[in-house]
């Protein structure tokens, strides 16, 4: 199954084409594999509250490393309703093969609909070992390797890093669009031209 999420607050984004591109021709070539589509900023998930952090301290105390016994940690009523926030979009997690998230770069890192999602289904120590992640991300400026803004990056160097060192998932793509905003700030209008090659060569990844 593919699980696809849309983080940007902009209806008409960068990072919606690219992951639209991607989401297409990924169920094309796997009909009937399953696919379910949530958008992180129309319908955004709430923040975790305390109720929630009572589920982690049970979990990591006692030890419970299989994701469908995380539910035994909800006892109280308050933890109750904060797992039947959780369990939908663990499920979907769970359920998913390929887990595609289309977001910008806000302020050198993600949008807050996006961490809330990130916090809301992880939990100690879990593994969601054997599936992949991909990210298509539209993002204003330039962070590529040897950019003078690379050491900005918190965008891709957080998610990689947050996947890797706590889902254990080895297999992570990114797909960048640059330099989005040449289209608007005339400081970077001379971009322009580098940040279309950048699109259409993200384009041109994401329905490879």
């Amino acid at each position: 199954m593919l699980l696809h999420l849309d983080a940007s607050a902009r209806r008409a984004s960068f990072s919606r084409r690219l992951s639209s591109v991607y989401a297409e021709t990924w169920r094309a070539a796997h009909p009937g594999a399953g696919y379910v589509y949530r958008d992180l900023a129309a319908q955004p998930v709430p923040h975790i509250g305390e109720a929630w952090t009572e589920l982690c301290d049970h979990i990591l105390e006692h030890e419970i490393t299989d994701i469908s016994r995380y539910q035994e940690a909800a006892r109280t009523p308050a933890q109750r309703e904060a797992w039947a926030v959780v369990k939908p979009l663990l499920d979907e997690v769970v359920a998913a093969r390929v887990i595609l998230i289309g977001t910008p770069m806000y302020n050198y890192s993600i949008p807050s609909a996006l961490k809330a999602w990130l916090d809301q289904i992880t939990f100690p120590k879990m593994s969601l070992e054997g599936r992949s992640f991909v990210v298509a991300s539209a993002r204003g400026g330039a962070y590529g390797p040897g950019t003078p803004r690379e050491s900005y990056d918190h965008q891709e160097r957080y998610l990689r890093d947050f996947f890797r060192g706590h889902f254990r998932v080895e297999d992570v793509t990114f797909i960048h669009a640059e330099l989005v905003n040449a289209r608007i700030d005339p400081s970077i209008a001379h971009l322009r031209e580098q940040h279309e090659q950048s699109l259409a060569a993200a384009l041109k990844e994401a329905a490879r």
